[in-house]
């Protein structure tokens, strides 16, 4: 009997909807303790993941979700980096 293969679920950090672990970005605080996108899903470190909506971007910075989970204050450059890039992703 062959087994069924799960599918890794992350809740989103703006929207709070559980989403396949594919259809989310991981933000990740490494170990060196700098905050940056991991696309790859596998850097080491304390990370959360937010959908591909710049809107869930907006609701989490606003309600300062990112600082939570990574447990460290998120400077302004990373997070215009972070929209930056959500941008970029959105517009392809």
């Amino acid at each position: 009997m062959a087994r069924k293969k799960t599918i890794p679920l992350r809740v989103c950090i703006g929207c709070q909807e559980k989403k396949s672990k594919k259809d989310l970005i991981r933000i990740v605080r490494t170990p060196e303790d700098t905050i940056e996108i991991d696309f790859t899903g596998k850097r080491s470190g304390r990370g959360t993941y937010i959908c591909l909506s710049l809107s869930c971007f907006q609701q989490a910075v606003k309600g300062k979700r990112i600082e939570k989970n990574l447990q460290r204050p998120v400077s302004p450059e990373v997070i215009t980096q972070l929209e930056k890039t959500l941008k970029e992703m959105d517009d392809h």
